[in-house]
């Protein structure tokens, strides 16, 4: 018994040194202090294990002894079964910035390294135009008309968003552009979001493409001419990255240039000869300048002694001899202008590459810091923008729908949905802004753009999907009145574009993440690469080290052992510690998956997808708890907290499980299972309780329904009908509406009122004639049902209004 609790001290001791990190000089003197007290006091075995392990610690640990007999050993071993690294992989590697996903890799995030990045919000400027511009665009916006009848955005509606600068919105003042804030594109785009071929329209020239290029690689002459065109709309641009045989693998670009020289206009110009063939090219049937990525070859050397120079990014003007572009693509739900750009023997002079000659070659790192900000703030802040929408609809059809007597808002069938739509809605508006607003602080986080891409854009499928389930035949009819059906049709594009969301969930998160933001991985293979055994060294006992300290981390913390304090108030500082706990078992899983398979983890994508799901997860739950401490909190959020919080942790711990199932090593998986899941699934679904709440809030005039619908355009002041302001006009009288509703249903079913009277329009006419409400109330109620039948209305069509070819209509029998 001696012995037992002597070892069971000592681990105690050591799991408090491993989760410090202190170093093997601690660990030893653990071991052999308390192997000497077994020894003195007659525990001889336990004296003799510890005294055992403080030899193995002092060979392995202490860097005199280990470097001169463990250390080569491990350094050749490691040259074996290290992955290696392409030029473009290192290349996508080293593109952006490591902020705060790097602490999640830790194990051990602090939580002071997230709030250090202070948010100042929107400039007056910014404000101002978001209230002011953004309304009027939205304003000029009929879905229907755009999507169905002209397959384009209005000739006004294109002339005022080049008037106001929208395309310049990331171009500087002093080049004629906004020079937003990153968070204020955001905001632009969300609010734009209420009609999807005009925030992509807007989006794509302030994401990847020849303006970001150009801003930071183009020459001064290329900036000082082509960005006060583009922030004005003389430009349109586009970028041809993507084509027939290049999509995700954009590495494995066919188009080429080939330098060589050409007579033109009878001088000798030195230039490239461009054949190309690109696909869904978005703005391209109108660009009138367009971003090129091709293979650039120089086999006459007259460049110098390299023949294939890589990929590389030229600026090529519309009108260009031998480019054929003009014709259209059909995108799915949304007629934004995409299109295929052609070219064979296409000659233009080397100035054309973005940044000059000095850049050829330099294409696919300029591609990949550009993305990694760019992925960021489009699509992502499209998926918010139609989540915010989404919850202004649903809650406003859900409240005045009105099914056996009551708002269907009330029956928990609803509720479920429009709870769950609204977390996932609140969630990416917290990511969306607090990742643009680590932009703002200079960072180009590129795990996070991945990150956000991926996660809020499958959001907005869900919630466009249980937005649909809620409105039903409301939304399934297609005609001017349905304002959501079109943008549910056009989600696979949000889905598949900027990185196809299978790929980037299953490559690029943890795939990327796992050495770009590890604390040691990457040194471990610079060391590998300089071949420096003392680097290697190390980075690879420091690793070692990070490896025992988030066991213990994860195992004492599981057991909820040693809680640390955080910055957050009582609500989100559960939660807090609850990131911490899972960022030290992931960073254990990683370790041990990258361990176990080495350079097969590549190909195990859907094991890498896992591990990304848990790193996801932590990341969006941290942006929510930012959000939470630095907002003004309203009614009803803390119940959207604890809803978000567990539904993040519950999917986080639903990949763990699932990477438990599928480790290769099932001895190493079910160790890990112990270790990171000592009390086992700690996260369930959230509580029905908090779904009925947050239904009831957002389909409601509340505080809380205001606070998360900011940034929506809610005007009713435009040309267009705005279906936003009429719910929240019908929610404003509500109240007064339900007392008049139960009023007179109670005097129907007492048969007060005529049985035949079963329109509520009836209904209320016998109430007014009964005296069961007054001449107020049934001019109010008569307006109101009015508006409600209307929003309730869908849209019918003549018989062959459909067919593109009305020749080919059939006329039934019953058709006169």
């Amino acid at each position: 018994m001696l012995s037992l609790l002597l070892i069971v001290l000592a681990i105690a001791a050591l799991a408090v040194v491993a989760r410090r990190e202190a170093g093997a000089l601690p660990a030893l003197a653990v071991s052999a202090i308390f192997g000497l007290v077994g020894l003195a006091i007659g525990a001889v075995v336990a004296g003799v294990l510890l005294i055992i392990t403080a030899a193995i610690i002092a060979v392995c640990g202490l860097p005199a002894i280990r470097r001169s007999w463990l250390t080569p050993r491990l350094f050749t071993m490691f040259k074996k079964v290290a992955p290696k690294v392409s030029d473009t992989e290192r290349t996508a590697l080293e593109a952006g910035s490591v902020a705060w996903d790097g602490e999640l890799f830790s194990g051990r995030p602090d939580w002071q390294q997230l709030l250090k990045f202070s948010d100042d919000g929107l400039s007056d400027e910014e404000r101002a135009f978001i209230d002011h511009q953004c309304s009027v665009a939205a304003g000029m916006c009929n879905a229907w008309d755009i999507a169905q009848e002209r397959a384009d955005l209005p000739p006004e509606l294109w002339e005022y968003v080049k008037k106001e600068r929208f395309f310049g919105m990331i171009i500087p003042k002093e080049y004629g552009g906004l020079g937003f804030s990153a968070k204020a594109q955001s905001a632009v785009l969300q609010k734009l979001a209420v009609n999807e071929t005009l925030m992509v329209s807007v989006g794509v020239p302030n994401s990847l493409g020849p303006g970001e290029l150009l801003l930071k690689y183009g020459t001064q002459e290329q900036k000082d001419y082509y960005l006060p065109r583009l922030a004005d709309g003389r430009e349109i641009p586009c970028f041809g990255l993507t084509g027939p045989r290049a999509g995700s693998d954009a590495t494995s670009l066919p188009d080429v240039g080939i330098v060589c020289k050409r007579v033109i206009d009878g001088e000798e110009v030195l230039g490239l000869s461009m054949t190309f063939n690109k696909r869904w090219i978005t703005l391209a049937p109108i660009a009138t300048v367009v971003g090129l990525a091709f293979r650039m070859f120089d086999p006459d050397h007259l460049l110098g002694e390299e023949e294939d120079l890589g990929i590389t990014c030229a600026l090529v003007p519309r009108d260009t001899d031998g480019m054929e572009i003009g014709r259209r693509h059909h995108p799915i739900g949304s007629p934004f202008m995409n299109g295929p750009i052609r070219g064979k023997d296409v000659f233009v002079p080397l100035d054309t590459i973005i940044g000059g000659p000095k850049m050829a070659g330099e294409g696919w790192r300029m591609l990949v810091e550009c993305l990694s900000v760019g992925r960021c703030i489009t699509l992502p802040s499209g998926a918010t923008g139609t989540g915010r929408y989404a919850i202004g609809w649903a809650g406003g059809f859900a409240r005045i729908r009105r099914q056996f007597n009551v708002p269907v808002a009330e029956m928990e069938g609803v509720q479920e949905p429009l709870a769950r739509l609204t977390a996932k809605a609140w969630i990416a508006q917290a990511a969306v802004y607090q990742t643009a607003n680590t932009i703002d602080h200079g960072q180009s986080p590129s795990v996070p753009s991945a990150i956000l891409k991926s996660q809020l854009t499958e959001f907005q499928r869900d919630v466009l999907a249980d937005a649909m389930d809620i409105h039903g035949g409301k939304a399934v009819t297609l005609g001017p009145r349905n304002y959501i059906g079109i943008g549910y049709s056009a989600n696979p594009v949000a889905i598949t574009v900027e990185g196809a969301n299978i790929m980037t969930r299953n490559l690029m998160v943890f795939g990327q993440g796992a050495i770009r933001c590890h604390p040691f991985v990457l040194e471990e293979l610079a060391a590998r690469d300089a071949n420096d055994i003392a680097a290697f060294d190390k980075a690879f006992f420091g690793h070692a080290g990070l490896i025992f300290g988030n066991a213990a981390r994860a195992f004492t913390l599981g057991l909820g052992i040693g809680k640390s304090a955080t910055p957050f108030d009582d609500i989100a500082g559960p939660y807090a510690q609850e990131v911490a706990r899972i960022s030290a078992g992931f960073s254990l899983c990683a370790d041990a998956a990258m361990a176990s398979l080495g350079s097969a983890l590549k190909q195990r994508e859907m094991l890498s997808a896992r591990l990304g799901d848990i790193l996801s997860n932590l990341y969006l739950l941290s942006m929510v708890l930012k959000q939470w401490h630095e907002g003004d909190k309203v009614e009803g959020e803390a119940d959207l907290l604890h809803y978000a919080s567990h539904f993040l942790l519950g999917r986080a711990e639903q990949a763990f499980v699932e990477v438990f199932d599928n480790l290769p090593n099932r001895a190493l998986a079910r160790t890990l299972k112990v270790v990171v899941m000592p009390r086992g699934r700690r996260w369930a679904r959230p509580h029905d309780d908090l779904a009925r709440s947050i239904a009831r809030n957002v389909s409601s005039a509340s505080d809380l329904r205001r606070k998360l619908l900011v940034g929506a355009w809610d005007s009713s002041d435009q040309v267009q009908d705005n279906p936003l302001a009429r719910y929240n006009a019908l929610l404003e009288s509500q109240e007064r509406a339900e007392e008049l509703y139960r009023r007179i249903n109670k005097a129907y079913n007492k048969g007060e009122l005529p049985a035949e009277a079963l329109h509520p329009e009836q209904r209320l006419e016998a109430a007014l004639a009964a005296e069961i409400i007054d001449s107020d109330e049934a001019d109010f109620m008569r307006k109101r049902e009015a508006e409600v039948l209307d929003m309730l209305t869908v849209d019918d069509f003549e018989f062959d209004a459909f067919a593109t070819d009305k020749s080919k209509v059939h006329k039934h029998s019953v058709i006169a």
